[in-house]
């Protein structure tokens, strides 16, 4: 054998036995005293801001939830794109860049499932594997059981290594794509609602409204003659529709369309604003869309009523700024400067102008709310469904039944006048 030879020799035996040291290291147990107190996720929490995917996969490699980053934002891949809840998903974020490492634990495989860290490959694995984009060399995250019993804690493993760990804070994650969504919807005051207008699948409508917004209560129209509200505030929860409403589930509309039948519920705001909301129930779980528009002339009405309310307003500051001049004991020079010093607002300096813009602002308001809602079928919770479809009876006084006012009805006898006798058949 030459000299030559000897030396590749040499040289392979050096990387085999360099790449035996690895294997045995990367699978070797870390020492607890080497591990305490260190970041999981070391260089994460300096990254965060390139995070640009997050991924949870779960028992056999199935893909349970998906959220990436484009120039509109975050997006939950499983529900067609639509908008994720950043908060949330940031909190978690930070959980990670913030957990260390407390215990080691197990490295053997055969314990894996008693933490629940076992490779989520396996069809029967409880483990949730927490997937990072944007960030190199960051690992992949096996999320295991919380240490309830133990003092707190999550136990881990991170992808590549044998040792599991015991690791700061609670970092399960939800596996249901609809737990990462942004879940409101729209927000619109009770206050803000001049008239709702409900329609059922028999096509029998029940219009609840306010003839001002500083009224206190919605009044019934088109009252059955002889009935009465249960209250005077009985049909004030109807104008509650749209305040803060949020969803639990959101689906494109291609893949949950309306049926043919379904509840109306038409709201009509102060401000011009409309929307019109139609709801069902399909598979148990309520259902529904939503489309935005102006009313054209209560539009222009709200518009008159600012502009009104600025002139109020405007001329009150000037009756005050005079008779403060006068109080002391100012000349007509100081009165007209003092009338000159308030502001005119824009609504009287050029009414039309204010006008277009109030008339552009409101359009503006109205587009950006179609372009979030459009497209869009929300799964509801039934308290909020139950808002687009109640009935007339729901607000009125139950009818007295025949059994219960003959009950209460007066003996002939009782009617008659003291000492005169009943007259027999």
């Amino acid at each position: 054998m030459n000299a030559k030879t000897l030396s590749k020799l040499a040289v392979a035996a050096a990387v085999a036995l360099a790449a035996a040291i690895w294997i045995n290291s990367a699978n070797a147990p870390v020492s607890e005293e080497s591990a305490k107190d260190k970041p999981l996720l070391p260089g994460l929490r300096d990254e965060l801001n390139k995070v640009d995917a997050f991924a949870l996969g779960g028992a056999g490699g199935k893909a349970l939830v998906t959220l990436k980053r484009s120039g509109e934002g975050w997006q939950v891949v499983e529900r067609s794109g639509y908008p994720a809840d950043v908060a949330k998903l940031r909190e978690y974020l930070y959980k990670l860049a913030d957990a260390k490492v407390l215990d080691t634990k197990t490295a053997s495989p055969k314990r894996y499932a008693e933490l629940g860290v076992e490779d989520p490959i396996d069809p029967a694995a409880k483990s949730v594997l927490v997937a990072l984009g944007g960030v190199p060399d960051l690992p992949k995250l096996i999320v295991g059981l919380y240490n309830g019993q133990g003092g707190g804690g999550t136990f881990v493993r991170r992808e590549g290594e044998a040792q599991s760990l015991l690791a700061s804070g609670t970092l399960l994650a939800e596996k249901d794509p609809a737990a990462w969504i942004r879940k409101d919807v729209i927000d619109i005051d009770a206050a803000r609602i001049k008239e709702v207008t409900l329609t059922g699948n028999d096509g029998k409508t029940l219009r609840v409204y306010k003839e001002q917004a500083g009224d206190a209560n919605f009044r019934i129209a088109d009252l059955p003659k002889g009935r009465e509200p249960v209250s005077d505030f009985a049909a004030n929860g109807m104008g509650s529709g749209l305040s803060n409403l949020r969803a639990d589930d959101v689906a494109a509309v291609g893949d949950a369309p309306a049926p043919a039948k379904f509840f109306k519920a038409h709201y009509l705001a102060f401000d011009g604003r409309v929307v019109d909301v139609s709801a069902w129930e399909a598979d148990g779980k309520a259902r529904a869309q939503f489309a935005v528009s102006n009313d054209a002339a209560q539009l222009d009405t709200d518009i008159a009523v600012a502009q009104a309310r600025d002139k109020a307003a405007y001329e009150t500051a000037v009756a005050a700024a005079k008779l403060k001049v006068v109080e002391a004991k100012g000349d007509e020079a100081a009165i007209a400067k003092a009338e000159a010093d308030v502001a005119k607002p824009v609504s009287l300096v050029d009414p039309a102008k204010d006008r277009a813009e109030r008339l552009a602002a409101a359009n503006k308001a109205v587009e950006e709310l179609n372009a979030k809602l459009s497209g869009w079928t929300f799964t509801l919770p039934q308290y909020a469904f139950s808002n687009f479809h109640r009935g007339m009876e729901e607000l009125l006084k139950p009818l007295e039944s025949k059994s219960a006012a003959a009950k209460g009805a007066k003996p002939a006898s009782a009617m008659l006048p003291p000492g005169a006798a009943p007259v027999r058949p």
